[in-house]
């Protein structure tokens, strides 16, 4: 069976530290310390960070999931 998988490349608008920095300090609200740890959380879904403010994250079928989230709760997230 061939899997299909959705890719998303996204532009922060200040450095991943920072925003994991959030997490951190949000820990028993979202149960991880970094957005990487969040979004892998997802089955199937994979956060690769490719520069300072940029990542990829590829997932096999819960992309919508992670794009509703990032809409509602990431303010300082932007797509490129």
């Amino acid at each position: 069976m061939e899997k299909n998988y959705e890719t998303l490349r996204i532009t922060f608008n200040k450095p991943l530290t920072e925003i994991d920095k959030e997490f951190e300090e949000e820990k028993e609200m979202f149960g991880v310390e970094s957005l990487k740890e969040f979004i892998d959380g997802y089955e199937s879904s994979r956060f690769t960070q490719i520069s300072e403010t940029e990542a990829i994250i590829t997932s096999e079928y819960n992309m919508n999931h992670i794009v509703d989230w990032i809409e509602r709760f990431a303010e300082d997230m932007v797509f490129s």
